[in-house]
């Protein structure tokens, strides 16, 4: 880290399809990519091939641009390191081990934390940009009992996976993440009564999180609550 770079959390950002020198737009209000989120600043580099399907869909190739996005992420100020993507998951443990910062590149990595919070009688819903996707060794449980207390819904089929689908990806409405994460979370709590807690999967969904706990009481927990408990950790912050 250079001496004047500027003390950052560093996100590991899907392609996007940008043309060479345009900027993102301006990151919406609680959303992951926004400063004032954190009261802190938010860098990104782009993993290069990392487009949304394939992410989801996992891809170990992926590995050494995650790695190198994370060192540049580094050199230019990151004192924490996450990601624009729950599936990014699957190279926690390769970005942890090359850089000398804390790595939190999902939301699923609180989630042993959490079955041990909620009641032992109590379901953890686990909720997803696409939940054919998510699988037991992306949830990283491994006792049967363990497993047996979460149950996991997507919004595939909805407009946000089928935007993120496409290359470039186009912007969301807000107002249709929300009925898609709405209406997954109602038949989720229709189907499994004692659901205790929700985790947020996908990065996107920060920006509902607060309309969803309003509207189920229940705790909710998404990546920017992951990041701001890791830079609440950092003395150098």
């Amino acid at each position: 880290m250079g001496s004047q770079a500027l003390k950052s959390l560093g996100i590991l950002n899907l392609e996007r399809g940008l043309p060479p020198g345009e900027k993102p737009s301006e990151p919406r209000p609680g959303s992951l990519m926004n400063p004032a989120t954190y009261d802190f600043a938010v860098i990104s580099e782009t993993v290069a091939g990392a487009w949304a399907d394939v992410v989801i869909k996992g891809d170990p190739a992926l590995e050494p641009a995650c790695i190198a996005a994370a060192k540049r992420l580094v050199e230019r100020g990151a004192v924490a390191i996450s990601s624009n993507c729950g599936f990014f998951m699957r190279h926690q443990a390769a970005v942890a081990a090359a850089v000398n910062v804390p790595v939190v590149l999902s939301s699923l990595i609180i989630l042993p934390a959490l079955l041990r919070q909620i009641p032992a009688t109590g379901k953890l819903a686990v909720v997803t940009a696409d939940s054919t996707k998510v699988s037991d060794e992306l949830l990283g449980i491994d006792k049967a009992k363990d497993r047996s207390r979460i149950v996991v819904g997507g919004i595939e089929g909805g407009k946000l996976l089928q935007n993120e689908m496409m290359r470039p990806p186009p912007p969301t409405d807000v107002a249709d993440i929300e009925k898609d994460v709405v209406a997954c979370v109602a038949r989720l709590q229709e189907a499994h009564p004692k659901i205790a807690a929700i985790l947020f999967e996908c990065t996107a969904f920060p920006l509902v999180t607060p309309t969803i706990r309003r509207s189920t009481g229940l705790p909710i927990y998404d990546i920017t609550d992951l990041c701001r408990l890791t830079l609440a950790s950092l003395a150098s912050v």
